[in-house]
């Protein structure tokens, strides 16, 4: 059959087909990765349900794919282009799935599975991958696969994350934005050294590792005043005295530091590691910087975006194509967006009021059978953005130059 021939309405209707075939056990595997929440790297069970379902369904699936014990990857097709889509299974410490990964584990399966069948169907050239992404909250594991080549021949990546229904105070009626900024994020790790000595006998002759980095703590709160209102800054105490009649000669701790843009970001680590280089000058004592963990800034996608704003109207959900406030969190897909045309669009599922993700509440909404549709709704209209950017080559150019062009733009 040729492409021309082709109607989207009956790419619709082979979609919504193998969904609702397959609806009772993704479900299963939906609800197996909720009730069992892991955490980053550690994702075991929910690695295993995953590909043992995908080869139930007749997929060849390569375990701890890229290095990755917890990574998989699931290909079909045949030339063409390759869709990727990327299922995040981690949960939280303590409140379990409160992001709602297994939701975007979910959507992510159903869209590999319907696009799969589609052009199986159709018999039309184009390629998926499923790409098992462990470790979003902590660890990087989108960033650690890129290093990998996990996506190097990827020509456009699709995900999208559950939320609340109204993520910002001035959103519109609607239940979800198609396309969501978030800030590029670092961790940096500093350990104070000082020397240590009776604090009643002669603390004269200590250098406080403690006073360092309670200087450098008050100095990045005096930074503060000048963030821009997205930027944020946290730091966590990693080690610290037990006792208090020593001075103490060593600390730890680590900062997340967050801006819009990579740009941004840069500059404001910079002033971050003077704030910290400043204790230590201060005290007289050594210390030890460390940046690890980059999440870029996510790079928008009109094309992309617009699509999915068509594909959720057509299952009668209202989605904004976009929104130009920073929703100040920030995740791993925001690298893929560097590599290659990404879309991470945010779905709303039904929640209490006021409550977000990282909340336990959230965790309990997460799990229900409504959330569940949301998803694989959801997972119906990545699978269309995917056929869309396999058989039609003027969207897929369009969205392809707005990539390249907006990688380029100077933040």
């Amino acid at each position: 059959m040729t492409l021309s021939a082709i109607n989207l309405d009956d790419v619709r209707a082979a979609v919504d087909a193998a969904l609702d075939t397959l609806n009772v056990s993704l479900r299963k595997v939906n609800h197996e990765i909720w009730s069992n929440p892991e955490l980053a790297y550690q994702e075991h069970r929910a690695h295993d349900t995953i590909c043992d379902f995908l080869e139930q369904q007749g997929f060849t699936v390569t375990r701890h794919a890229y290095g990755l014990e917890t990574s998989f990857e699931a290909l079909s097709g045949s030339g063409g282009r390759l869709i990727n889509f990327n299922a995040e299974y981690d949960a939280l410490p303590g409140i379990g799935h409160a992001c709602g990964h297994n939701l975007i584990a979910t959507s992510s399966i159903a869209a590999f599975l319907a696009l799969s069948f589609a052009l199986k169907k159709f018999n039309i050239p184009g390629r998926t991958q499923l790409l098992g992404t462990p470790a979003e909250e902590n660890g990087g594991g989108k960033a650690r696969l890129i290093d990998a080549g996990a996506y190097k021949n990827v020509d456009i990546s699709l995900m999208a994350h559950s939320g609340p229904k109204k993520l910002f105070p001035d959103q519109e009626a609607a239940e979800g934005i198609a396309g969501t900024l978030m800030n590029a994020r670092k961790k940096i790790h500093c350990e104070f050294t000082g020397k240590s000595a009776h604090a009643g006998g002669n603390p004269w002759d200590g250098v406080n590792a403690l006073d360092a980095l309670v200087a450098a703590y008050n100095n990045v709160a005096v930074l503060r005043q000048q963030l821009l209102p997205e930027q944020r800054i946290h730091c966590a105490f990693m080690d610290t005295p037990k006792v208090a009649n020593v001075i103490p000669a060593y600390t730890k701790a680590f900062w997340q530091v967050r801006s819009p843009s990579l740009k941004g970001l840069n500059s404001l680590v910079a002033k971050v590691r003077n704030c910290i280089d400043a204790g230590a000058l201060a005290t007289g004592c050594e210390v030890h910087i460390e940046e690890e963990e980059l999440y870029t800034d996510v790079r928008l996608n009109d094309t992309l975006c617009e699509r999915y704003q068509i594909h959720m109207g057509g299952y009668g959900r209202k989605v904004l194509k976009r929104h130009e406030k920073v929703l100040t969190a920030s995740s791993d897909i925001g690298n893929v967006s560097y590599v290659t045309p990404t879309l991470h669009t945010m779905f709303g599922i039904p929640t209490p009021e006021h409550v977000f993700p990282h909340h336990p509440a959230f965790a309990a909404a997460a799990g229900t059978d409504e959330a569940h549709t949301e998803a694989v709704v959801v997972g119906k209209s990545l699978a269309l953005i995917g056929w869309e950017m396999v058989a039609d080559d003027t969207l897929f150019n369009t969205a392809r130059q707005q990539w390249q062009d907006e990688i380029a733009r100077d933040d």
